[in-house]
């Protein structure tokens, strides 16, 4: 039996990054997963260190890409292996501050103030008096000072109720900058584009580089917006801060399109079926719960769930 707190053979650590990366931010074929197996099943130490790195997954929703897939990178100099072996080693043998380097990461989130992981929200009041809800692996920075109030929003979607207050309270994402009208929204953003939705109050939009075309967004109202432009305001679908408490809500929505919205609260990866896709979904789903409602839909809806592993799902039709 191996020593408590003896160290772990590097090679396992690397070998393991590699698997998980393969398994929990690809796309895992059918000789990855007897590859994996495999590799498991050479000693027990092998089944040790996967173990310990399964137990990770789970807690966390799944190793990250940004640790993940540099390990894969064969071209990688001796510096940056000896760098991700560090942080591999960390994630595998000390959960505790795992939890730390996990929480900055997606890239978007490094240096973030506040930040969330997949599957988690959190809840909190700025110092202002405004309250702030992120959702499942999101992040924002804040810059509060005299003059103005400004969060910087990195990565997912936060839903923001303004504080009375005489600086102005400001959302800079990577396309716009938004000003609030004293108001109640949400926001996401990802690498293409942004969207705003509109609670209560207003808000306006300025895109980053159309500073000269602010949008003006009234409640009730959502609008999409680039770097460089716009969408005219439309209606804001019912349910739209509902994941603030804890529900995943559809409305005649293509179950390709909602499983793609419950993926992003699920570590690894979940698929849907072309055969499935117009399939339409209706109800208010509990979050704390994925498998649950995977369960629900197979249930309710004409369609199987094919698991090879937790993190490699598939939703088929039947």
């Amino acid at each position: 039996m191996r020593p408590a707190g003896a160290p772990v053979d590097p090679r396992l650590l690397d070998e393991a990054a590699q698997w998980l990366a393969r398994l929990h931010a690809g796309r895992p074929s059918a000789a990855d997963l007897r590859g994996c197996e495999a590799w498991r099943n050479q000693s027990p130490e092998h089944q040790r260190v996967w173990q310990s790195a399964e137990q990770l997954s789970r807690r966390f929703g799944a190793v990250p890409a940004a640790v993940g897939m540099p390990v894969l990178d064969r071209r990688r100099d001796a510096a940056g292996r000896r760098a991700l072996l560090r942080t591999v080693a960390l994630l595998l043998g000390v959960p505790s501050a795992a939890w730390i380097g996990y929480r900055t990461l997606p890239w978007q989130a490094i240096g973030a103030d506040i930040s969330t992981a997949t599957g988690e929200r959190r809840h909190l009041t700025l110092p202002d008096g405004s309250g702030l809800d992120l959702d499942t692996a999101s992040a924002v920075s804040l810059d509060f000072d005299d003059t103005q109030r400004l969060l910087r929003h990195r990565a997912g979607e936060i839903l923001i109720e303004t504080a009375p207050d005489p600086r102005p309270f400001l959302v800079q994402t990577a396309h716009a900058s938004l000003r609030a009208l004293g108001t109640r929204f949400v926001v996401r953003s990802d690498d293409a584009r942004g969207r705003l939705g509109v609670l209560e109050g207003a808000v306006e939009i300025r895109p980053a580089r159309n500073p000269g075309a602010p949008v003006i967004v009234p409640a009730g109202r959502q609008a999409f917006f680039s770097a460089t432009s716009v969408s005219a305001p439309r209606a804001l679908p019912a349910g739209a801060d509902a994941w603030a408490r804890g529900v995943l809500y559809a409305e005649e929505m293509r179950l390709a399109d909602f499983a793609a919205e419950l993926a992003r609260y699920r570590g690894g990866a979940l698929h849907c079926d072309p055969a499935a896709a117009e399939i339409r979904v209706s109800g208010a789903f509990q979050l704390d719960d994925t498998d649950r409602i995977l369960e629900l839909l197979a249930q309710t809806l004409p369609v199987r769930i094919e698991s090879r592993t937790r993190y490699w799902v598939t939703i088929a039709a039947r």
